[in-house]
């Protein structure tokens, strides 16, 4: 696998978890909790970003197989899930959050319970998008080094993640609103380009003849 294809998981990640896109939402949540309660957050939502990706490089592909499903069509599944969360940072909203998740957080943080896990990492930060893009890339590695790469992009997910919560007063101030919704744009793009190059590499794996250009007249 060639250097810039290893990197493409790592970008496509950034893109889909977006941290610095959550941080209104993790603000949200916040509010009200000591400084104390607050680094808690931050450090358990960091944590469990690194494991949920982890655990989806490691054991992503025998669950998949487990169930009988083909890599090509997990391909084209997760394409067009990636497609639709793109569409959704495209229009300024977190490739993850659902609505009724965001209603769902706002009572946890109200009732007092924890909200690191559920909503504000899974699936606001890693949800299914996040899973289907490690599944799929896990499955383009040819060696145990390529491998352990792609899962260690989870430590530089759940550091960006970390450093982005950390920062989220600063970043709130230096960017506001508008530019949080620029910068979700921008990484929307990039996924939704991303997503088109999965799914056209999927289709053709089941339809290997849209790769000669169509049936032959």
């Amino acid at each position: 696998m060639r250097a810039m294809d290893l990197l493409k998981p790592l970008i496509a990640l950034l893109a889909i978890v977006n941290p610095i896109g959550a941080v209104p939402f993790f603000l949200h949540f916040t509010q009200g909790f000591t400084p104390e309660q607050r680094r808690h957050t931050l450090h358990v939502s960091a944590i469990a970003s690194f494991v949920v990706i982890a655990v989806s490089g490691i054991a992503g592909l025998q669950i998949i197989s487990f169930f009988g499903i083909s890599i090509a069509s997990f391909q084209v599944g997760g394409g067009m899930l990636l497609l639709v969360s793109s569409l959704n940072m495209l229009n300024a909203h977190p490739a993850e959050s659902r609505q009724d998740d965001v209603g769902e957080g706002r009572a946890k943080a109200e009732s007092g319970a924890s909200i690191a896990v559920v909503p504000l990492t899974i699936p606001l930060l890693t949800g299914p998008a996040t899973i289907s893009t490690m599944v799929i890339y896990a499955e383009k590695t040819r060696t145990f080094w390529e491998h352990a790469v792609l899962v260690g992009y989870g430590v530089v997910i759940g550091l960006a993640t970390y450093l982005a919560f950390r920062a989220s007063g600063r970043i709130a101030k230096v960017l506001g609103q508008t530019g949080i919704n620029v910068m979700t744009r921008l990484m929307g793009l990039i996924l939704a380009a991303m997503a088109v190059e999965l799914l056209a590499d999927g289709l053709i794996k089941l339809f290997p003849v849209l790769a000669t250009g169509g049936l032959s007249r």
